[in-house]
């Protein structure tokens, strides 16, 4: 009988235990590598999370990189999150990136591996090819970018850090077009590059409502609490949607180092009364919030770091709901938001703009079920996992056989 082929996965985000809130959007496409792969997931370890489990049939090895009160860098909104709220945890990146490369390397000499497939560019990216080295293991590295390692971190350094990872990784994955016309507008292409999006479950667990929603009007926010999300300028807006329908209601799900300015801001512009913040909502409890909502308001933004959305997956989890949804106008949106046809789009960091958007779509029921019908057929067709985890095996596969694996 025929080995499966090993894969080595490296990530910084990962859930730390069954139910967490954490994105799970690496280890579900883990679950789609198994059905032809034995996948071993690398990631930080965490306060509270196991140094070793098996989580939902995938294999996890969590690294330490600190004493255990000062891991803190990565998870709760991710490392470059944590690093604007907390500046001090500047000082473990390099024992992160270091322990991360030891790890790998430990792994890959006592295991036969045929493949590492690494989740960002910094650090895992360049972490993995490293690791290669260090244990004199000529294997693959696919690297799969998702906005913000190649969008943010555009200083000198980061930027020679990942050029050089670019050069070296045998295929580089990107989530999106706007994605990979950034990296050929660098100039440092990769040996090979691949647009391949995210997927998530629209035929189990993302599914329209079985019955109408009800008559309120709900206004869903989901997503960390950090600036490319663009929380504050939906704040902004709400006073002015509240003059045209004063029973609208604003639900914020998630969690993030801007959650206490946002409440802040919240309370500074009367709104107390019509948000509730719910704060971290396990990934499984999202259907019911789409499902229920009036309107998805997304107003992403372009941080001032330059940060900004590698693909909004998010949409495409509203959309399989079939909930209406009104977004920012950034490159990474257009492949899933087509306006007028599956959402509507405005200007990013327009509080009038989002506020007169969201007025019209109000008053307008037809058109939000239309909208949202064609979003759902849109991304079943394009963002499920049926088609994306199919891809990723495929390239995957091919990666492995170029270079003699079995």
């Amino acid at each position: 009988m025929r080995r499966r082929a090993k894969i080595l996965v490296l990530t910084s985000t990962f859930p730390r235990r069954a139910a967490d809130a954490e994105p799970g959007f690496v280890m579900a496409l883990c679950a789609r590598l198994a059905e032809e792969f034995d996948v071993h997931v690398l990631a930080p370890h965490a306060p509270g999370a196991a140094r070793s489990e098996v989580l939902d049939g995938i294999a996890v090895t969590r690294y330490r990189y600190a004493p255990v009160r000062w891991e803190r860098l990565a998870y709760d909104g991710g490392i470059l999150a944590n690093l604007r709220r907390r500046p001090w945890l500047a000082a473990l990146v390099p024992l992160l990136v270091g322990a991360q490369i030891g790890a790998a390397a430990r792994l890959l000499r006592r295991g036969r591996y045929d493949l590492i497939h690494a989740h960002w560019l910094l650090p895992q990216g360049f972490a993995a090819v490293l690791a290669t080295r260090l244990a004199r293991r000529s294997i693959p590295v696919v690297c799969t970018a998702h906005g913000g390692d190649w969008f943010a971190l555009r200083g000198r350094i980061a930027m020679a850090f990942k050029r050089w990872a670019l050069r070296r990784v045998d295929i580089l994955t990107v989530v999106s077009r706007a994605m990979e016309e950034a990296v050929r507008r660098d100039g440092t292409v990769p040996k090979r590059l691949e647009i391949v999006p995210m997927g998530t479950d629209l035929a189990r667990r993302f599914t329209p409502p079985p019955a109408p929603r009800g008559a309120g009007i709900e206004l869903l926010f989901v997503g960390r609490l950090v600036e490319k999300k663009g929380l504050e300028h939906l704040l902004r807006a709400l006073p002015e949607i509240l003059r045209f329908r004063p029973e609208t209601k604003l639900t914020v799900a998630g969690r993030g180092p801007e959650e206490g300015r946002l409440r802040d801001l919240a309370a500074r512009l009367g709104l107390g009364a019509d948000i509730r913040f719910l704060g971290a909502v396990p990934h499984g409890e999202l259907p019911a919030l789409f499902r229920r909502a009036t309107l998805f308001v997304a107003p992403f933004v372009v941080a001032s770091g330059g940060d900004q959305e590698g693909f909004g997956l998010v949409l495409v989890e509203a959309l399989g709901c079939e909930c209406p949804v009104l977004t920012s106008d950034l490159p990474a949106v257009r492949d899933i938001v087509i306006p007028e046809r599956t959402g509507v789009l405005v200007p990013p960091g327009d509080p009038r703009a989002l506020a007169e958007a969201a007025i019209s779509l109000l008053a307008d029921p037809e058109r939000r079920h239309r909208l949202a019908s064609a979003g759902r057929r849109h991304v079943r067709a394009h963002f499920s996992w049926e088609a994306s985890g199919a891809h990723y095996r495929r390239i995957l596969r091919e990666a492995i056989g170029g270079a003699g694996g079995e």
